[in-house]
């Protein structure tokens, strides 16, 4: 393999979108605020070809492009999830699950270490001092009611423990302040949250980087609810079967991907606060002036590639970014959580039509009547087990369904839920877990309960009918092409399709 290779460098990455002819090049002047991010939102909302946007106003000396809507979704079903298979060199008809079982197969592999090299294209061009004026870069400003220019919506932040021992890759909002600062969302109980207590506890702000345009694969590890203390480079490193490629930074001691498009090198202050939000998140709201006060980043030094490429990822309404990746990557974790915990569970999807804040559980019904279980045992069991997990902090409602239903397809899980599920008696609720904030029913919900917006609300509801517990089969046959008819009268109607008028079937 090569570090140039699309999966391990974001700008062969591109260029592979382009052969993919998943690409479009927009050369006209484009403004950052606000035209960039509606096009990729329009993209998004009807799985367009990405936005390569080369000539954005206000971009001075080829810093910097954007390209938009990174890890969303392509037209058609054949290469639907094409540009997340390329993130992890699978071909661009790899299934969703094809692509989850890629991500967590290194979770059986040894650590490899990443390669140290000198120096990388990230460094080609350098900004320091009175250079750097965040507030003259082309960011994109996102929503019109956003609370600032997001920069960093796609991007890689690093940080390290004060002990040396875990280096953590993640993705989380932060916006412009000023000339030199960020602030961004740092919350519980986030990696770079944890690892930001840890120095606060040192009494020293947190060295920290933070990375543009990285390595696909990398991106996709670092959106992974992976366990505490494991490093994501090393984890990258053993899914990819070759170490990554990472450089220091000149001004601490983290160490970036030698191929980024663009690293801000600085600090995480553990004092220093300013107003972050509001933001248009991956649930499809934003509340005008809803502002926290959230830490600020300081961007000591700024290095990036000749003709940089800013990621973005416009959020909002299906299908983005923060769907394709934060619930996808959410749900595997917890399919793998289950199945090591002995649980029936066969697959684990999150349903892009719930927003990503639910997650359906394929269960192997032929188990059930040998655990001799009931559904209340089962739904308290996984129950107890995710929503007290990091893997289940961003999801709400924990879907089982049978074998016959493909967790895959949004349609078959909701079929599976409204007809097989009876509100509030096939349910175990769970209202002493963490909940997750940015769900606006717990943020923006009413309180008139008394109850924490930032405890409880989740459940598990159990779509499977009670003849799957006691013989392990299904006593129906699904009303549909599929099912209802014989092997004789389908071939014979898939046969002349496309004669009687029709469009070829995907």
């Amino acid at each position: 393999m090569s570090s140039t290779a699309p999966h391990l460098c974001f700008r062969s990455f591109v260029e592979a979108l382009k052969q993919d002819n998943d690409l479009v090049e927009i050369n006209e002047p484009i403004d950052p605020n606000l035209e960039a991010a509606a096009i990729t939102r329009l993209v998004c909302e009807n799985d367009e070809k990405a936005p390569l946007f080369n000539n954005l106003i206000g971009a001075k000396d080829g810093f910097f492009r954007i390209l938009g809507a990174p890890a969303s979704l392509r037209k058609g079903s054949k290469e639907r999830y094409g540009r997340l298979a390329r993130h992890l060199a699978l071909p661009p008809t790899a299934s969703m699950r094809e692509i989850l079982d890629k991500m967590l197969e290194a979770d059986q592999l040894p650590p490899l270490p990443p390669s140290i090299v000198p120096t990388g294209p990230c460094k080609e061009n350098t900004l320091v001092g009175d250079e750097i004026d965040l507030t003259k870069l082309p960011a994109p400003m996102i929503h019109k009611s956003d609370g600032g220019a997001y920069i960093q919506t796609f991007g890689m932040h690093i940080v390290q423990s004060p002990d040396g021992k875990w280096t953590n890759w993640s993705i989380a909002r932060a916006m412009v302040h000023d000339k030199n600062h960020l602030t961004g969302l740092v919350i519980e109980p986030q990696h770079l949250w944890q690892i930001h207590q840890m120095w606060k506890k040192e009494g020293r702000d947190v060295p920290w980087a933070l990375a543009f345009g990285v390595p696909p694969a990398a991106i996709m590890a670092s959106s992974m609810p992976i366990p505490d203390g494991v490093t994501e480079a090393e984890y990258v490193g053993a899914m990819v079967g070759e170490p990554i490629e990472l450089t220091k930074c000149d001004t601490n001691d983290i160490y970036v991907p030698a191929n980024s498009e663009i690293v801000f090198e600085g600090t995480l202050s553990i004092t220093e606060t300013g107003p972050e939000g509001p933001f248009g998140e991956m649930h499809g709201y934003i509340f005008p002036g809803d502002a926290h006060i959230c830490p600020k980043y300081k961007v000591n030094k700024i290095t990036y590639r000749n003709n940089a490429i800013l990621p973005m990822s416009s959020c909002g309404k299906l299908t983005d970014e923060t769907h394709t990746m934060i619930g996808a990557l959410a749900a595997a974790e917890i399919g793998k959580l289950c199945k090591k915990a002995g649980l029936p569970v066969l697959d684990a999807f999150s349903p892009f039509i719930s927003q990503v804040t639910w997650v359906a559980l394929r269960i192997d019904t032929s188990k059930l009547p040998a655990l001799k279980t009931s559904s209340k045992d089962l739904c308290q069991k996984i129950g107890d087990l995710i929503f007290n997990h990091k893997a289940g902090y961003t999801i709400h409602r924990l879907v089982l369904v049978g074998e016959d239903i493909d967790v895959y397809d949004d349609k078959a899980v909701m079929w599976a839920f409204s007809t097989r599920c009876k509100p509030g008696v096939d349910e175990v609720f769970f209202d002493d877990v963490r909940a997750f904030p940015l769900i606006p029913y717990n943020g923006h919900g009413g309180k008139a309960d008394g109850r924490s917006p930032v405890r409880g609300g989740k459940v598990v509801s159990d779509a499977l009918l009670e003849v799957e517990y006691t013989t392990g089969k299904r006593n129906w046959e699904a009303a549909d092409f599929r099912e209802s008819y014989g092997e004789d009268v389908k071939g014979k109607v898939l046969a002349k399709w496309e004669g009687l008028g029709f469009d070829r079937l995907q």
